[in-house]
């Protein structure tokens, strides 16, 4: 049962018929609505062998289109259907459970709209996310606001629709708490908690440590005192919510917090001596496996770890909402790029390809933290076999780090030959980052039909590559005479 049986959804039913001119579309480009279970097909490795070179053969890449991503559809189908049973598994019957897919790690329309037929919601955390959730036509009733600098209308737009808000410190308590009085709302509202359980082994995505920016400090001294207070005098304070980190986290240390926000909603609801809080939102945060194609922890693995740990809270008594992003989409995600010269310095072999800091930032500037797997296929998109040879992956860009591997052993590169790299369905392509004024890569879905020799691929375009007229006009084309006329032409 999804949350949308216990909430009112009149406004979300409008929203959808409002959203309906530009999405209906959106099924056709990634397939029909997803089933309620995936049949077992290929594995996710010969997919991705057929979808590269099926990408080769059709043009999606090419020398006019050196750089492409790649989303398998049915990985994230399975994904999404995996994550659904592993809470149904655990928790009691005719719980509500909302997964909020965080927005953030794969912010594309086409893909929020795939997850969406798949019963999955969305965690949005600044009006453009929010935007691209209601483009997608998921409906406020499946909508999370999370951010720790909501704007005034960033709020008011948020009680307006309906959607659930998370209210991450005292200064914005005290906004919505005008807002409120000012205007009724069908807004589940909370606040955000840091349980302060510690970090994981990546500082920048730990969010529950002692001086973590996000949440009301739940150690500091009085503060929880303050936070009981603040549900005592606000009936309309029904959900608690904390989020303590993501890629690099132990699954013990994510419990952890679930656990310190179960605690502090059972002392909320003692003190005031009714079930007030009615609904933990225990954030997401999976750790996903970059090493190889297992994935590994699984949601079922957590969600177990969930029901011996902290079992009262998956009883029944609480409605449950997760915020899962990177775990969804990040393994159904190949960035393929051409290798366009091939040369050699200081005895060591470099291929040049057009994927570097643009579509992978944090692997170039964070590479020990976040190393990708590099697959090497031919001209043809085959995979290629040859002796190990430690060769660095470089990209386009105009440094000397910009390199997504160094030293790596793959067969020998040759110009015209692809990389994949791998497990970047989350946070890479989809997030662009404009060094050199370097486009933007067209995104495709593709599908592999049934058949002899695994059957054709399909592809459907979920976002178009960047034209460079597109980036002259962002970067103030229309505007060149702009900062002249603030000061003469003298």
């Amino acid at each position: 049962m999804g949350l949308d049986d216990k909430i009112d959804d009149k406004g979300g039913k409008a929203d959808r018929r409002a959203d309906d001119d530009a999405t209906d579309q959106l099924t056709r480009v990634l397939g029909q609505a997803a089933p309620q279970a995936t049949p077992q097909g290929a594995p996710a490795s010969d997919r991705r062998d057929q979808a590269v070179r099926a990408a080769v053969e059709q043009g999606i890449v090419g020398p006019d289109t050196p750089l492409a991503g790649l989303l398998d559809i049915a990985g994230i189908r399975e994904g999404a259907a995996a994550l659904r049973a592993a809470f149904a598994e655990v928790t009691a019957p005719g719980t509500p459970v909302l997964h909020a897919f965080a927005v953030k790690a794969t912010p594309l329309v086409p893909v929020l709209r795939l997850l969406h037929d798949a019963g999955i919601g969305a965690e949005v955390a600044s009006p453009g996310e929010l935007a691209l959730a209601r483009a997608a036509g998921i409906p406020p009733a499946h909508t999370v606001l999370d951010s720790p600098a909501k704007t005034p209308a960033e709020l008011r737009e948020a009680l307006a629709l309906g959607i659930a808000v998370n209210a991450d410190n005292p200064q914005e308590l005290a906004r919505v708490d005008a807002l409120v009085q000012s205007a009724p709302t069908r807004s589940p509202l909370g606040i955000r908690v840091n349980p302060q359980v510690g970090g994981g082994a990546i500082e920048a995505l730990s969010t529950a440590t002692a001086t973590s920016k996000f949440g009301v400090p739940l150690r500091d001294d009085g503060v929880r005192e303050w936070v009981v207070r603040a549900y005592l005098d606000r009936p309309w304070l029904t959900r608690l919510h904390a989020h303590s980190g993501s890629q690099g986290m132990p699954l013990e240390l994510m419990v952890g917090g679930v656990s310190a926000t179960y605690e502090l909603a059972e002392e909320i609801n003692s003190r005031v001596g009714r079930r007030q809080i009615d609904t933990l939102d225990i954030g997401g945060g999976l750790p996903v496996n970059f090493a190889s194609d297992e994935q590994t922890p699984t949601f079922a693995q957590y969600a177990r770890l969930l029901r011996r740990e902290v079992p009262g809270l998956l009883d029944g008594r609480y409605g449950l909402v997760t915020e899962f992003g990177r775990s969804l989409l990040a393994k159904h995600g190949t960035l393929l790029a051409r290798v366009e010269y091939v040369k050699s310095a200081g005895g060591r072999p470099i291929a040049l390809t057009h994927a570097g800091v643009q579509v992978a930032t944090r692997t170039v500037y964070a590479p020990e933290s976040w190393p990708l797997r590099i697959a090497a296929y031919d001209a043809k998109g085959r995979p290629k076999s040859g002796p190990a040879t430690g060769q660095d992956i470089a990209g386009p860009a105009c440094f000397a780090g910009d390199l997504l591997a160094r030293d790596r052993p793959l067969p020998p590169l040759e110009q015209g030959d692809y990389v994949a790299v791998l497990d970047t369905g989350a946070y890479y392509f989809a997030h662009h980052y404009s060094y050199n004024s370097l486009a933007r890569p067209g995104i495709h879905g593709f599908a592999t039909d049934s058949g002899e020799g695994g059957g054709a691929v399909r592809f459907a375009v979920v976002r178009a590559a960047q034209r460079v007229e597109e980036i002259v006009a962002e970067a103030g084309g229309g505007l060149r005479d702009g900062l002249r006329e603030l000061g003469g032409r003298g």
